[in-house]
């Protein structure tokens, strides 16, 4: 089974910093404004979001997390090594360096290509990527590793997704074929790509960013990744689509029906916080 993680934790999170909310305290208010979301504390436990993502990651048999964070991270690596009861997991950071010209990271595609690039044992292994601003269950992290072949990505359904519909229509939206093979992924997606993909299936699926890639297939995909015009971003999807038009069949959809707990802005932390107390009972 797949023993390698690559966690996404290099975005400016401009959107947290920029939100506002009334209920959370100062010091939530000062974290969300100075700190990568992964590592805003929630809950009466002080822990970070990162500490029940690693834990999760943990309890579901990875044995390597790679972190990609920005290049000035010392409180980030002195914060993640502290952590309690991490003891069964390796470490690795990875530095996501900021092009010349640029003063934001290039893209999640950009991410992932820096760790295989900084790491080559990835490139000829099978390996996950997730975000460090979503709560995955250890149940997903399980169906990551399982795959056997090739790639996939967790297919969330999106009546079990406990967001808004405004907030459900700014994620993208999985296409599968009548086998559940990935065919498109439509980023903010219309009224009428909804129609038509409930035309295969019964339910609407959407990514929430949890892949499994095989790094022998994968890597070119990175490396020749185009910047996405409108975000001026190299991003997964991108790369991903770019596979399947080469290699068609080549990625597996996961259908789950389940809540991922998500940190976009500063209401979300009360909401994450909700659930961390629902799990305890």
């Amino acid at each position: 089974m797949i023993q390698s993680l690559l966690i996404m934790a290099a975005g400016a999170s401009s959107r947290m910093k920029s939100s506002v909310a009334k209920n959370i305290g100062t010091v939530a208010t000062e974290q969300a404004n100075n700190r990568t979301k992964g590592l805003i504390e929630i809950g009466e436990d002080g822990k970070p979001l990162l500490y029940y993502l690693l834990r999760n990651a943990q309890e579901a048999g990875y044995k390597t997390i790679y972190l990609i964070t920005a290049a000035d991270v010392t409180f980030f690596r002195s914060t993640i090594r502290s952590l309690p009861n991490l003891n069964q997991l390796h470490l690795v950071f990875v530095t996501q360096h900021i092009p010349k010209r640029r003063t934001k990271p290039l893209g999640t595609a950009d991410a992932v290509f820096q760790a295989l690039e900084q790491f080559p044992e990835l490139q000829t292994n099978c390996f996950s990527v997730c975000n460090s601003d979503n709560l995955y269950t250890v149940s997903a992290f399980r169906k990551l590793r399982s795959i056997k072949q090739g790639s996939g990505l967790i297919a969330y359904d999106s009546d079990f997704l406990n967001f808004s519909k405004e907030k459900i229509a700014g994620f993208a939206l999985l296409v599968f074929n009548t086998d559940f093979y990935l065919e498109n992924i439509i980023e903010k997606p219309a009224t009428t790509d909804f129609k038509n993909a409930a035309d295969n299936h019964e339910s609407l699926y959407i990514s929430m960013n949890a892949f499994t890639f095989d790094g022998n297939v994968f890597f070119s995909f990175l490396r020749d990744c185009p910047i996405n015009i409108d975000r001026d971003e190299k991003e997964l999807p991108t790369a991903l689509l770019n596979m399947i038009q080469t290699h068609p069949t080549s990625v597996k959809g996961i259908p789950m029906q389940e809540h991922v707990p998500d940190l976009t802005t500063k209401d979300d932390l009360l909401l994450l916080e909700d659930y961390l107390n629902l799990q305890k009972r």
